[in-house]
């Protein structure tokens, strides 16, 4: 029996690893099997809104094909960038909230020095999602949990990164080691306009400085700004990607296909944030 990072999402006590069973259990009794794919299902029926929340099956779909066409690559290397220089140690746990599919946690693989070690969670309140991400990197630690309740010990992480994902404060502090990091992705003032022309007759900006989340100060921002020219199916991927995909008409959605090609800006802030005392 291995004690693990989880608690029990039920009582709030430790769980364990049975190895032999394939089983996460706590002392209360309450267990949790691992799933073929090899993560945790870990928001009980009582925390769910709907049958399936997160993501739809469409919306996942769409994020993977646009994602592993690289045109976030660049955001991915500068996260594995900030996440290794601002290391204190040569061994790091970091969790990625609201990860989908994992694909920063596998790129963060990728990039990181091989000095460093880091020991990557990712959870998602989509199970789709997560089932999808343990099997294709099964060397990181999946589960499905809601980011309202963090399945995870107190002061256990070194790192948590979320983009454009949303969270709870009081328990990103909570999981948190003091002095622990914050890295969050935004999006800056341009990402996507030339999207958001077919859709809103007045397109606002987002502000170039992230709102952080009570209890945090902020250490360093960084804006990565890139052209892109997806073709006509990766172009309706990104749409779905957003939170403004349900605004586009049908006729707003066949303008975007339209035309042979479209360059889009991508416009991100990276923004590193730490835990106050």
């Amino acid at each position: 029996m291995t004690t693990s990072a989880y608690i029990c999402p039920i009582c709030s006590t430790t769980l364990d690893i049975i190895s032999s069973e394939n089983t996460y259990r706590c002392g209360n009794r309450h267990s949790f099997d691992v799933a073929k794919e090899g993560y945790v299902n870990l928001l009980p029926v009582q925390y769910k809104h709907s049958a399936e929340p997160g993501d739809s099956k469409a919306m996942l779909n769409a994020r993977r094909a646009f994602l592993e066409a690289g045109y976030y690559q660049p955001l991915a290397q500068a996260i594995a960038l900030l996440v290794s220089l601002n290391a204190s140690n040569q061994a790091l746990r970091l969790l990625d909230v609201g990860c989908g599919e994992g694909y920063y946690l596998r790129q963060l693989r990728q990039h990181y020095p091989a000095a460093l070690t880091i020991e990557r969670h990712g959870m998602d309140i989509a199970k789709a999602a997560i089932a999808a991400a343990a099997k294709k990197d099964p060397t990181a630690n999946y589960c499905v949990a809601s980011a309202q309740r963090l399945p995870y010990a107190d002061g256990y992480f070194d790192v948590i990164s979320r983009v454009f994902a949303p969270s709870n404060a009081a328990e990103l502090q909570r999981v948190l080691k003091p002095a622990g990091h914050l890295l969050l992705v935004t999006p800056g003032p341009r990402h996507l306009t030339q999207l958001k022309d077919f859709i809103y007759t007045d397109v606002k900006e987002h502000s170039e400085t992230a709102e952080l989340p009570t209890g945090f100060e902020r250490l360093t921002s960084q804006r990565i700004s890139r052209w892109i020219t997806p073709d006509k199916e990766q172009r309706a991927a990104l749409l779905q990607m957003t939170p403004f995909a349900w605004r586009a008409t049908p006729e707003n959605q066949q303008a975007i296909a339209e035309p042979e090609t479209l360059a889009i800006e991508t416009d991100f802030i990276l923004t590193l944030a730490r835990k106050q005392a």
